[in-house]
């Protein structure tokens, strides 16, 4: 067994040395995410997030159009079926 001192309050230095080593791990990690974010990341411009915004809405509207106009027309479709049973 590994032979470990306690410290005043009872805790064991493993212990206390493992949360300054998640501390300073997660330190590192948010360090390197702002330089990443900051450096590497390459961001759409003002036009280009505008014109993909305007594209997304646009689809959608098209796609809900497709799935209604189709669901109208299995409802009238089965609802043709239905009234004849």
């Amino acid at each position: 067994s590994i032979p470990v001192s306690k410290t005043v309050d009872g805790s064991s230095n493993l212990s206390t040395r493992a949360v300054n080593k998640n501390k300073i791990i997660m330190k590192k990690y948010i360090t390197e995410s702002i330089q990443e974010l900051t450096n590497k990341v390459s961001w759409p411009t003002w036009a280009q997030l505008q014109s993909s915004t305007i594209l997304v809405a646009v689809s959608s509207v098209i796609i809900a159009l497709i799935i209604s106009l189709m669901d109208l027309g299995f409802d009238t479709i089965l609802g043709e079926f239905y009234s004849i049973f």
